[in-house]
């Protein structure tokens, strides 16, 4: 299991009439988090769109436990529980200042061939650096 934390605060353009974040927010939150957890592990999404293979979102999922507020820093956990097939799922748990669990999320992306618009396995640049964190011992009697 791969897990990265992000650190983002709340923008004032990010608030409602009540001073709440916004729920359309949450998604730029996660995708944000996402691409920097992928950075750290050295995947650049840049690279990968420049060799001819896609990501889009196919699904997402929210969960809003408590709201956030005006100027909040919150901490993003993103969370990879599987190594990648055509498929990527992205868990997220977004905590306030306070370290209180205000919402949960499960993003999954596609890999496709930019030339075909179809799924694909994803690439072995993609998948080496997450090799370490899915590394299952052999079990030895």
């Amino acid at each position: 299991m791969f897990i990265h934390e992000t650190k983002i605060r709340v923008g004032y353009a990010d608030t409602d009439q009540m001073g709440y974040a916004h729920h359309s927010n949450y998604a730029k939150y996660c995708e944000t988090a996402r691409w920097e957890a992928m950075r750290e592990l050295g995947i650049n999404y840049k690279e990968i769109e420049e060799k001819g293979i896609l990501m889009p979102v196919i699904s997402m999922k929210f969960d809003f436990i408590k709201p956030a507020f005006f100027d909040d820093l919150l901490t993003v956990k993103t969370i990879i529980k599987n190594l990648p097939k055509a498929r990527m799922i992205f868990e997220y748990e977004l905590y306030n200042e306070s370290g209180i669990l205000i919402s949960t999320a499960e993003i999954t992306l596609a890999f496709i061939r930019e030339e075909t618009r179809k799924a694909c396995i994803p690439p072995e640049y993609c998948l080496q650096p997450l090799m370490e964190y899915f590394f299952v011992k052999e079990f030895v009697k």
